[in-house]
């Protein structure tokens, strides 16, 4: 394999590195301590991988070869201990992604600032923690509550890039899979399923190389019904999550443009074709705003909507951001939208905000650079 005029060898894969290391003249193994070097140590330069003979390490390099880890431009962290991060990549782009620490262990903000190592006989500030990743920078779906829209799209990220906000992160949070329980979920900034082969092939990645298992990572699309399909068929895939936020099409069409393509009527064939594996459900993510999809009609046509689906819901009011025309729901509508779905036998929960209080809460995500009032650490 030439090797380019710049090259990362985050975003490879066995075959990849093993074209490399033989284009180079190596011994097979070599390929070996790249994977682990790259994706298990998380190093951020060709020198720490100390297993290469320095002579391999030097002409690598010289050949513009590198590791390729994103930079770390700014955190965030919320009184929740939630940590939001813009991630600035070579050609200048950047996205964000957040770290959501939870468990008994206690929240963040208890003297030790997040991404510092642990004082020797300290314990974890957490027991798990979940990783939200973005996979374009921006979105083209054009959602009407999402600040995330109001960016446009500006491309697709690369495996590479989308791997390696979740090193740069466990790299920071000093954690490590699968000995830590770490949750992935797809949800930052983009949608998935229009940088379908990327996302897939960093779901790999993270499963094979990284070691997180995909029974812990979930993918949130807002409907790219093809993609649903191509998505079931997968041998490695995370749960899937959809985006459903309005109970019929011609709210749907308003809020989520998306649904003048691919509609309710198509959404929920996929949905009910897709192929569960056992006691996996589907998840329908619904976020309320206060007067246009949260009341008892809606909960209602919602009910006959998902009728015959495995599946679960997550309410979410609304998080509020600036240049976003709706309001947040009261907390007795929220209540009431959620007893009727769980009275006609649809487990539904209130997914507590996290980060709201620095935009990194779910909708709130549209690069920091732009939001030059939240408190920066």
């Amino acid at each position: 394999m030439p090797v380019d005029a710049k090259m990362h060898l985050l975003g490879c894969d066995r075959v990849e590195l093993a074209t490399l290391v033989e284009h180079e003249g190596q011994p097979p193994f070599r390929a070996r301590q790249l994977l682990e070097g790259v994706y298990r140590q998380r190093v951020g330069s060709l020198e720490q991988i100390s297993t290469l003979p320095q002579n391999f390490r030097s002409k690598l390099a010289a050949n513009g070869v590198s590791i390729g880890l994103p930079e770390i431009d700014k955190r965030f962290t919320s009184q929740d201990g939630t940590v939001r991060y813009l991630f600035k990549f070579d050609d200048g782009q950047s996205v964000e992604a957040v770290w959501m620490p939870d468990g008994d262990g206690g929240e963040a903000g208890d003297g030790t600032e997040a991404g510092d190592p642990l004082p020797a006989g300290a314990s974890r500030s957490w027991d798990r923690a979940t990783i939200c990743i973005s996979s374009q920078v921006g979105c083209a779906v054009d959602c009407q509550f999402c600040l995330t829209a109001l960016l446009g799209v500006k491309r697709n990220l690369t495996a590479g890039e989308i791997v390696g906000q979740v090193l740069c992160i466990l790299n920071d949070q000093n954690a490590s899979p699968p000995q830590e329980r770490i949750n992935l979920v797809f949800m930052g900034m983009g949608e998935p399923f229009l940088n379908y082969e990327h996302f897939i092939k960093a779901v790999h990645l993270l499963v094979q190389e990284v070691g997180i298992a995909e029974s812990r990572m979930t993918v949130s699309t807002a409907g790219i019904v093809p993609r649903i399909e191509d998505f079931g068929n997968e041998p490695i895939r995370p749960k899937l999550a959809i985006s459903l936020n309005a109970s019929n099409d011609d709210l749907r069409t308003r809020l989520m443009p998306l649904n003048r393509k691919w509609n309710l009527e198509k959404l929920m064939r996929a949905a009910r074709n897709f192929p569960l594996r056992n006691r996996e459900r589907i998840t329908f993510e619904y976020v309320l705003l206060s007067q246009v999809n949260d009341s008892p009609r809606n909960a209602c046509e919602v009910v006959e909507l998902l009728r015959g689906i495995r599946a679960k819901v997550n309410l979410i009011a609304l998080n509020p951001g600036p240049g976003i025309q709706f309001s947040t729901p009261d907390e007795e509508r929220v209540a009431a939208f959620q007893k009727m779905l769980i009275e006609a036998g649809i487990p539904a929960f209130i997914r507590r905000p996290r980060g709201r209080d620095i935009y990194a809460a779910c909708g709130q995500l549209k690069q920091t650079v732009e939001l030059a009032t939240s408190p920066a650490l």
